[in-house]
């Protein structure tokens, strides 16, 4: 299991899009993501649920990877919160 925390730094938050980019991503991998703020932990292969978490600008985002390609998963999406989802 990988744990890492996360912060977004784009300034609209995680809305729609950046919302699809993160599952889009988790989903070329078998392992299971979690991402968790403020006690509600949400699949991080579901795009309401992460819609759901509220992201705004500078939110820290517990993320939790498990499985057998956890560590290139944790990899891939910490640098795509680094990268502002790429907006």
């Amino acid at each position: 299991m990988v744990t890492r925390e996360l912060k977004v730094f784009n300034r609209a938050g995680i809305h729609a899009r950046p919302a699809a980019s993160i599952v889009k991503l988790a989903n070329k991998y078998a392992s299971e993501l979690y991402l968790e703020k403020e006690n509600m932990k949400i699949n991080g292969k579901s795009i309401m649920g992460i819609i759901t978490l509220g992201a705004t600008h500078q939110s820290t985002i517990v993320m939790t990877c498990e499985g057998p390609d956890e560590q290139q998963m944790a990899d891939a999406i910490q640098t795509l919160f680094e990268n502002r989802f790429e907006e």
